[in-house]
This record gives structure tokens, sequence and C-alpha cells, in this order.
């Protein structure tokens, strides 16, 4: 007890509102995201490749809209961009269950997209802004076992409840985002600091314009490489956690309710595993680490391949899980530490971007190989591009070894 008393001290009150904020928001949203190709699917009765562009164009939308996130977070603040993202997002969810037709669900995976990423950029803003450097990669540590608790609890819950109404997994999402966009919006405070929008306006009249904005992102050419190789290699988890449970419903007969439990065990490792293998890592350079865990994600991305039952596939989310835990909390952790303080939201916001991308092009990818070739060659693509990407970051390490993080 004194342990927990004594963390919770060393992190200001406003962090633990957003961990029980994300609590909330995630468990609710996770009991429908892993069904949702399924549910469209069957509302629909479109070919995978058909269905799995819904996905894309929710990931789309959020590419053009994490920029947007970035300005907005390091002008109005990082708080409003939060609250108006987590109440968009629960909106959403409530008309999916009147959701019909494909231009409708289309409408309102695009309003997801576009507050998803509003969401991600605002709140790792505001996590560095509260965080010093050398608690950060602990907070991201915490942030994620916070997640990934909810996470836990979600998908079984979900996939129950899917199984009999999914219109009960639908309200449990909007819920969830609703009630933490209201803690948000009554008990957070603004981090942003206002200081360096005073000092832009005091710049010379004569300074070149090309020193704001992304362009100063855009220069940062080992960040920008950094970016791609990561939006490469996150490609082939993607099409793991969008495919994976309608390739297993629809080639193995796994239903919702034991397929939930696949997800849940993910949570859970990063619930009790995450602080131990972050322990481990920081103690590395990032970006050797983060090809490490690139390598991980590959080998169970492509070990779907081999498996035919429920067992199988956990065990491929097992494998892919070390990977997630190598890679999140320390690539965090050095986009908050390399990006200026008045620059915090656009890096992030380039960095969530690579995510993006990597959401939108897994489902088109995964999409083509089952429908042009065979089920199996979705797997055997992802290990292909997380390779890829692995190799990459460790020519990247070769090639900035200036980099101090």
């Amino acid at each position: 007890m004194t342990k927990l008393t004594t963390l919770f001290h060393e992190y200001p009150r406003q962090f633990w509102l957003m961990i029980a904020g994300i609590v909330i928001s995630t468990a609710g949203g996770s009991m429908i995201w892993p069904f949702m190709l399924i549910y469209a699917s069957a509302k629909l009765n479109l070919p995978l490749s058909t269905v799995a562009t819904l996905i894309s164009i929710n990931a789309g939308t959020g590419l053009f809209a994490s920029f947007l996130a970035g300005s907005l977070a390091d002008k109005i603040g990082r708080k409003a961009v939060m609250v108006f993202s987590l109440a968009l997002n629960g909106i959403a969810y409530f008309f999916m269950m009147r959701a019909e037709t494909y231009p409708q669900f289309v409408t309102l995976m695009v309003f997801i997209g576009l507050s998803n990423p509003l969401y991600q950029v605002g709140a790792d803003a505001m996590l560095a802004d509260m965080i010093p450097s050398e608690k950060r990669t602990d907070a991201y540590a915490i942030n994620r076992i916070a997640n990934n608790a909810a996470f836990g609890i979600g998908p079984a819950v979900g996939g129950f409840l899917a199984g009999r109404d999914y219109n009960l997994a639908f309200i449990g999402a909007g819920a969830g985002f609703i009630i933490y966009s209201l803690l948000l919006l009554f008990l957070a405070r603004e981090t942003l600091d206002k200081t360096f929008s005073k000092d832009k306006a005091s710049r010379p009249a004569d300074q070149p314009p090309a020193a704001e904005g992304y362009l100063r992102v855009f220069r940062d050419k080992g960040y920008m490489a950094f970016v791609a190789l990561v939006a490469i290699g996150l490609t082939a988890p993607s099409m793991l956690w969008i495919l994976m449970p309608v390739y297993a419903k629809t080639n193995f007969g796994i239903p919702e309710a034991l397929y939930g439990w696949i997800p849940t065990t993910n949570a859970m490792m990063c619930v009790f595993v995450q602080y131990s293998i972050t322990s481990v890592t920081r103690r590395y350079r990032t970006l050797p680490v983060m090809a490490a865990g690139m390598f991980v994600y590959a080998i169970g991305v492509g070990s779907v391949a081999l498996m035919s039952n429920f067992w199988g596939f956990w065990i491929s989310m097992v494998i892919l899980t070390f990977g997630e835990l190598t890679i999140v909390p320390t690539a965090s952790k050095y986009v908050a530490d390399i990006a200026p303080a008045d620059m915090r939201g656009r890096y992030m916001s380039m960095y969530w971007f690579g995510w993006g991308l990597a959401r939108t092009c897994a489902p088109l990818i995964g999409g083509f190989l089952n429908d042009n070739l065979f089920p199996q060659a979705i797997w055997i693509g992802g290990i292909t591009i997380g390779l890829v990407s692995a190799f990459g970051l460790i020519l990247l390490n070769r090639l900035t070894k200036f980099r101090t993080v």
C-alpha cells in the first residue's frame, strides 16, 4: 500500500484523472471495435476486401486529422481537442447501431477517424507537458497498463454481448467516451504553455516563415525516417488486429464470444508484464529496442498462417504482444524527448500519422491478398513488411548515432 501511495504522489493528480478516463473509455470502446468487421460484414454482405475499406477509410481520415490535431493542440490547447474528440467518438458509436448501408457506415467511420487522433495527440502532448523527461517512460508505461487493463475487460464483455445483441456493445462504447469527455471538461486544466505563443508574436517580421509549423518537423530528417519506418512496421500488427477476428470466424468458425479472450490476453499481458519489459528496455537506445520489437511483431503476425484453432491464434497474439510491450512506450518517450516544447503537438501528430498510415494500408493490403491469392497470404505479407521495418530501424540507428535517446 505504501508503494502505491508513493507512486500516486509521484505524478500530478491530472495524470491520474487521465488514467481513470482511459480505463472508462477504453473498456467501452473495446467492447465493439475488435468485432467491427464481423458486424459490418453481416450487415452489408459484401466481400472482405470491400468491407475492409471501412477500416481504411477510418484510418485514412485519421491521417488528415493527425495534422489538424497537432496544430490545434499547439494553438488552442490540449484539453479542448481531447474533449471534442471523446464526445464525437461517443456520439458516432450511438449512431452506428442504426447503420444499415455502406454509405452510412462510411460516414460514421469518417467521424470516428476524425476524432481519434485529436484525443491521442492532445493526450500525449498533455502528458509530456506535465511529466519531466526522466519520468516519461514510466508514465507512458502506466498509461498503457491502464489502457490495457480496460482492454482486458472490453472484448471479453463485448464478445459476450455481441453474441446476444450488438446494440448493447455499441451502447457501452458510446457511454464510455461520453463519460470521459465530461470528466475532462469539468475536472482537467489546460497544460499548454502560452508563453511560447507570446514568444512567437514577438519575433521579427522578416523571420522566415519556414521556421514555423510542420516545416520544422519535416526538416528533421532522422525523425521523419523514424516515422516512415514505424508506419511500415505497424502495418503488420494492424493487419492482425483488424483482420484476424473475421479470418478466424470465416475460415475456422471461431465465434465472437470465444475470440474475445484473444485480445483480452493481449491486454492482461500489457497490464502484468509491461512494467517489467519497460524496466529492461529503458536501459538501451531507442532504435535498437524498436528494431527488436518490430522483429517480434513480424514473427507474431507471420505465425498466424500456421494456426487453425483458438489456441493457435492465441499463441500468435502472445508473440505479437511482446513486440507491442517493447515498442509502444519506448517510441512515445522518444518522440516526447526529441520534440521542442512548443512543437510537441506537431511531433506527436506526425508520430500518430505513422500509426494512421499503417491502419489505412493494412486492411487494403490484407483484403487484397485474401481475395486475390489465398487467406494465409495475409500473414505472409505481414511478416515480410515487419522484417523490412526491423532492418530499416537497425540501419537508421547506424546513421543517427548522434541521437542521445
